[in-house]
Parts: structure tokens; C-alpha cells; sequence
């Protein structure tokens, strides 16, 4: 029988370990929770994708789906410049 601090994924074989971090600076929480909120999860998942991206396991989906996040959050919305050109060019 396993110890009661492991949780079974949904087939019930692979036993799932936690972890405690004590210690850490509410400053760091802090981010970390801005950052899940821009990500659209909840704290515990987000700490947990970037454990699992940090020791390399990962999936390749999960890191696909990370990468889309990015890129999406990077987009920049640009305001039309037509008025500004046509300005410049009547000068």
C-alpha cells in the first residue's frame, strides 16, 4: 500500500508525490501568481508546469501549448498608420 501523501493519476497506477516549498519570498508568490493569472491557470498548476519544464520532463504537447501562450502574449496590437502616412506624404 502506498503512503498517504501520494495522490494516483486517473488510470491508478502511477503514484504522484508532493512537495512542500517553505520559505519563499511573497514577492516571488506574488509573480508566480500574476503569471499563472496571465496564463490562464491556477497557481499549483503553474508551479508545477514550470517544475516539470525545468527538469525536462515536459511533454512535447504541454510545451506546444506553452509556446502558443507565449507568442500569443507577445503580439503586439499596432494602431492603422494610413492617416498618419497620408499626412506625411502631403507634406
Amino acid at each position: 500500500m502506498l503512503a498517504e501523501c501520494y495522490h494516483f493519476d486517473i488510470t491508478g497506477v502511477t503514484p504522484m508525490a508532493q512537495i512542500l516549498i517553505r520559505g519563499l519570498d511573497p514577492k516571488t508568490v506574488e509573480a508566480l501568481k500574476q503569471r499563472a493569472k496571465l496564463n490562464g491557470r491556477s497557481l499549483q498548476s503553474e508551479a508545477k508546469r514550470i517544475i516539470e519544464r525545468e527538469s525536462g520532463l515536459l511533454s512535447v504537447v504541454a510545451a506546444l501549448d506553452d509556446l502558443a501562450a507565449t507568442r500569443a502574449s507577445l503580439r503586439k496590437r499596432f494602431s492603422d498608420s494610413t492617416a498618419i502616412i497620408r499626412k506625411d506624404r502631403a507634406r
